[in-house]
């Protein structure tokens, strides 16, 4: 079953054949009511969980301390970063002002082109409209009145309403 040890010593809970044997009238009572001796603070198992009457003391154990290692990102080596880190705020203003003036020149030739595309467009339009215009089409048969009616429909079932 369990033990609940005495500090006296030599005297536990056992089992022997089925008899249980007991130091004190204390610790049998004790027994009896299912009392946990890790929560009894005079038995062994309370004093070991909780680290009373150890007199060697023990080393604590040392943690390494962590290093921090620079690595280079995906795109980037380490050295490109070294250089963007040590940049004055001059240098990067000039790097910014010349990279936006550069898209703003990309996005004008962009819609100039669109625009010439557009008037191009327009011209061949309208030569096609002139050119529609001048052919012949062929007169069509008058389609006959009236709703489409399908097969099912004209046999008189009801499946087709």
């Amino acid at each position: 079953m369990g033990w609940i040890e005495s500090m006296e010593g030599g005297y536990a809970v056992e089992w022997l054949d089925g008899v249980f044997r007991f130091s004190t009238s204390k610790n049998e009572s004790l027994f009896l009511q299912r009392k946990n001796p890790r929560k009894i603070s005079w038995t062994q198992v309370y004093r070991r969980m909780h680290k009373k009457g150890i007199t060697e003391e023990v080393a604590k154990k040392r943690s390494r301390k962590t290093v921090k290692h620079q690595r280079g990102i995906v795109g980037a080596d380490l050295a490109a970063i070294a250089a963007r880190r040590n940049q004055t705020t001059q240098a990067r203003l000039a790097q910014r002002t010349a990279a936006i003036q550069k898209a703003k020149a990309e996005k004008k030739e962009k819609e100039e082109k669109k625009e010439k595309a557009k008037v191009r467009h327009n011209v061949d339009s309208a030569a096609e409209t002139r050119t529609k215009i001048l052919r012949v089409q062929p007169a069509r048969a008058p389609v006959a009145g009236g709703p489409k009616v399908s097969k099912a429909q004209m046999k008189g079932s009801k499946a087709g309403r």
